[in-house]
């Protein structure tokens, strides 16, 4: 765990921002630009920028500038921090509460390196998710510490450390319903017939859920300022457009789809976005069977392999806030959103597989070899995605190129192409940036300030029967464009003088 994280993600510290959402969040924002100031936390924590009240995020991206200024590679690195402590934490955490250290590292292994978790930590404007994972992880290990031995300091820990996650995302709000599972297994403190026993003190079922009841009320109000955060940045997608029964089918779907990409993570992009038409009805009822053998079988062998049930749970539970059924967006689903809920199919693998091996002759040497392929695998995947991540046009090329006709990318893609010319200008790549503002025209032609760039690049080469026509249809498509208007002025001057020198010679 110690390599693997780096290895995957290294390269990111050369990386760019990306213009989508790392604007918000970063580059274009007027109070995050300014470093931790007394406003800037004045307004982090009153805002609702971003359609979400995160306070926490926005104090991260304050003390980012603050101590590294405008370069994205830090930023990203520090994305890569974090996720390697979550990793960390994790380990930490599982191993408290079952004493199985190789079991809890390869569940740590599994989370560090694996694809669908590149776009939570590639991504600067996913501060949010590994932050509030952080968070989240801590308060399950304080939570191991107060089932051993109940105090109020205790168990303030873990409503302060829940506080602090939902501050940086409302993700967690299913944290009570997580440690209600926890208490079945491994914890073993449910006082039921045939529940699992452990090494804490036995209590019943209404004593532990009246035990949660503090966090529950966290959790109802941190979803009604979700609600009325996002509702006010127009971020609830519109129930016309995506009607219940819509949604729950997307959702239903998007379940087996998360599974399928755990075990197979291929073409993976940084939007799915809803087509123009729903998912077959074949195609939501299988889902539905699918979920409902789960969770049937789960239950069935729920004595046994405790483990199976509690990690599915813990899957399916930690999924809901993002899974669709409010929809925010117009993603049918996100990998990011796995960064979380994944643990819990990585506890029910990592806990069940073992056992079967252990029939084999030279059983534990197999698993090992296994084990290791499987992260090696899986980091390869890993760092190839990262990859995708480098700029904004490698993000959406690869992004068109595994959703086809992802207008989401088609939409972005022009403005792409145009922030990598406008670099490449700043850097004295006048022939290349040339380039970059041909393709992002060509995307879209009515893009003026694409028109006006290529028309300054033509001016550098010395091409000035280029550059002009590049200026007026700059202006042309906006007529209030001052900088397109005085470059045509200077042209008229020039020729003007031209003339002058020319009556005079003859």
């Amino acid at each position: 765990m110690g390599v693997t994280v780096p290895a995957v993600y290294q390269k990111t510290g050369t990386h760019d921002f990306v213009n989508y959402d790392d604007q918000l969040y970063v580059y274009e924002n007027p109070v995050v630009q300014k470093g931790l100031t007394t406003d800037g936390v004045r307004w982090a924590l009153t805002t609702t920028a971003g359609a979400n009240w995160h306070p926490l995020t926005w104090l991260s991206q304050m003390a980012d500038v603050s101590l590294f200024g405008m370069a994205p590679g830090p930023h990203h690195l520090v994305n890569v921090g974090i996720h390697y402590l979550n990793a960390l934490v994790l380990f930490i955490a599982l191993r408290a509460m079952t004493g199985a250290v190789w079991r809890s590292a390869m569940v740590a292994a599994l989370f560090a390196v694996h694809p669908l978790h590149v776009e939570s930590v590639a991504w600067i404007a996913e501060r949010k998710d590994v932050l509030s994972t952080f968070f989240g992880l801590l308060s399950l290990r304080a939570y191991v510490k107060f089932a051993r031995k109940p105090t109020v300091t205790a168990y303030v820990g873990v409503l302060l450390l829940m506080a602090l996650s939902l501050a940086a995302k409302p993700m967690f709000v299913t944290l009570p319903f997580v440690l209600l599972l926890l208490d079945y297994w491994p914890l073993g403190r449910v006082w039921v017939p045939g529940a699992p026993g452990g090494s804490f003190a036995r209590r019943s079922s209404a004593a532990l859920f009246v035990e949660k009841i503090p966090l529950l009320l966290l959790t109802a109000a941190s979803c009604v300022i979700t609600v009325i955060a996002q509702t006010r940045g127009f971020s609830v997608g519109d129930s016309m457009a995506f009607p219940l029964s819509r949604r729950i089918s997307n959702a239903l779907v998007s379940y087996v789809v998360y599974g399928e990409k755990m075990f197979w993570p291929a073409r993976l992009a940084v939007i799915y976005p809803h087509s123009g038409t729903p998912d077959s009805a074949w195609h939501i009822a299988g889902a539905a069977a699918l979920l409902v053998l789960a969770t049937y079988g789960s239950l069935r062998v729920a004595r046994r392999f405790p483990q199976i049930s509690v990690g599915w749970f813990f899957y399916l539970g930690t999924l809901v806030p993002v899974i669709g059924l409010v929809q925010v967006g117009i993603q049918t689903h996100a990998d990011r959103y796995t960064y979380l809920p994944l643990t819990g199919l990585f506890v029910a693998i990592v806990w069940t597989v073992p056992s079967f091996f252990s029939r084999w002759r030279h059983g534990k040497s197999i698993l090992a070899a296994v084990s290791v392929l499987v992260l090696i695998s899986l980091a390869g995947v890993a760092r190839t995605n990262v990859q995708y991540w480098k700029n904004s046009v490698t993000l959406f090329e690869h992004a068109l190129e595994v959703v086809p006709g992802n207008w989401i990318a088609t939409r972005h893609l022009p403005d792409a192409h145009y922030k990598v010319g406008a670099a490449l200008g700043n850097a004295g790549k006048i022939e290349e940036a040339v380039g970059e503002f041909r393709e992002a025209i060509r995307l879209q032609p009515g893009f003026a300030l694409a028109h006006y760039s290529l028309g300054l690049a033509y001016r550098m080469q010395g091409k000035a029967t280029s550059a002009e026509p590049e200026f007026r249809e700059a202006l042309r498509l906006a007529p209030g464009f001052a900088e397109a208007r005085t470059e045509l002025e200077a042209f008229a001057a020039s020729a003007g003088s031209q003339e002058n020198k020319a009556s005079k010679v003859k």
